[in-house]
């Protein structure tokens, strides 16, 4: 008998992140049987032993494969699964009890091929966790696309909390190799195959976010380059609204330039914005230490990004560069 939900959940390096992942699948409150395999995507620390201990309380499965990406590994636990209906997570997600009860509720009312479901912050996740978390999902800085917002089109899942059944997974072929990107790239894949896809807003996970000031540059960067790429890749989904970040970050730059030499209006329209950012994390977080690293965190994505976004429009979609070749940190190279 085939189960009808496969948790994919690729680990990398992360004994910890999969131990308090696993240990939120057994306060799960549902009847639904359910299986989850577990991808280590050629880690030197084993996240295996975790795994083992909870082979009492879980129906798992564990395989060690060579470093290919989490894409290519989220198509390898999607191989080896045996549901019909396979649900992706992050290893650094926890979630919340009624999370399969919501997903299942959903797709029971209003059946699609893949479904995406908003991040959320924890009350037990640090300060920087919890502004970064603001950062990347509220509608001031990301105007929904990670999932809090119903009315934004169609909706691109995100590959830390996102469901595709068999038959879709099979035809589309699953994740490419690029990555940050591959989520969006499967989803923008999928319609252009028939298929719908839409948020799940009840279906939300903890996003725990492991990361320091860095590597949270470092990631958005990368998400400034990718779009560029995807927008090549598929045209008919270039949005004007993805300029946002460069458009702020160059506009912020002519605002100094013009009060050096004595018009202030447009600085003035910045700080506006960032009292309203403040305020508006102030409202989310009840939390004044917060609210203020979530002004800095908002900077570091619209930097990050925006330059991103710009280095990589000016290779790709002025010089006509190849993106594997220019950005090859953005591509995994499949064994």
């Amino acid at each position: 008998m085939k189960l009808p939900f496969s948790f994919i959940i690729p680990v990398y390096n992360r004994p910890d992140e999969t131990q308090e992942l696993l240990q939120s699948f057994v306060s799960l409150e549902t009847s639904i049987p359910f299986e989850i395999v577990i991808i280590e995507d050629g880690s030197s620390v084993s996240s295996e032993d975790v795994v083992k201990a909870f082979k009492h309380k879980l129906d798992i499965s564990y395989y060690f494969k060579d470093n290919t990406g989490p894409g290519d590994s989220r198509n390898f636990g999607m191989q080896k699964a045996k549901g019909n209906y396979f649900i992706i997570l992050d290893s650094d997600c926890i979630l919340p009890s009624n999370y399969l009860t919501e997903v299942e509720k959903s797709l029971s009312k209003d059946y699609v091929d893949c479904f995406g479901g908003p991040d959320s912050a924890h009350e037990s996740f640090t300060n920087l966790q919890k502004a970064i978390n603001f950062s990347m999902t509220s509608f001031i800085t990301t105007g929904g696309i990670r999932g809090n917002k119903n009315n934004i089109g169609k909706f691109q899942p995100r590959s830390f909390n996102m469901g595709i059944s068999k038959i879709a997974f099979e035809a589309s072929g699953g994740f490419g190799r690029i990555h940050p990107g591959e989520d969006p790239d499967l989803s923008i894949r999928l319609w252009d195959l028939g298929f719908k896809t839409k948020l799940i807003p009840e279906a939300k996970v903890f996003h725990k976010r492991r990361i320091s000031w860095s590597k949270f540059y470092r990631q958005v960067n990368k998400f400034g380059k990718v779009r560029p790429i995807l927008n090549k890749w598929h045209p008919s989904t270039k949005k004007l609204t993805y300029w946002f970040p460069s458009v702020f970050l160059l506009g912020f730059d002519l605002s100094i330039l013009l009060l050096i030499i004595g018009i202030s209006w447009l600085f003035q329209l910045y700080v506006l914005y960032f009292v309203i950012a403040f305020f508006v994390a102030l409202f989310v977080t009840k939390n004044v230490i917060v609210a203020i690293m979530a002004l800095w965190a908002i900077s570091v994505q619209f930097i990050g990004y925006g330059l991103g976004f710009l280095e990589s429009t000016w290779a790709i979609g002025v010089l006509n560069k190849a993106p594997e070749e220019y950005f090859p940190e953005l591509f995994f190279k499949n064994k």
